[in-house]
């Protein structure tokens, strides 16, 4: 069973599994489907907004596919989250790219 298929399995026995889904996100973004990987991370944000990793990575993957408004817009958010949860190094990291892509 591929990575992808594996993840999905999980999914399906619990759909609001944080891990499964950012991992899900990430191999999808991996290997170049992007549009399937920013509907994962939108699943995953929506069910766990305190997920920061979950908006850097979409805003990376954003910025990837040369779309760094939508990318400034999921650093925003992700900030906002991290704030929240006191996860200073995410923040500080997404600052920085939300820095350069306004550059």
């Amino acid at each position: 069973m591929d990575k992808i298929a594996g993840l999905q399995e999980i999914l399906t026995l619990d759909p609001k599994n944080s891990f499964a889904r950012y991992g899900l996100a990430m191999e999808l973004a991996s290997r170049g489907e992007t549009a399937s990987a920013l509907k994962e991370f939108a699943v995953l944000v929506q069910n766990d907004p305190d997920y920061s990793a979950g908006y850097f990575m979409a805003a990376q993957t954003l910025a990837s596919a040369g779309r760094p408004s939508e990318a400034a817009v999921q650093l925003k958010a992700g900030i906002s989250s991290a704030r929240r949860t006191g996860n200073n190094h995410a923040m500080s990291e997404m600052q920085a790219m939300l820095d350069e892509l306004d550059q």
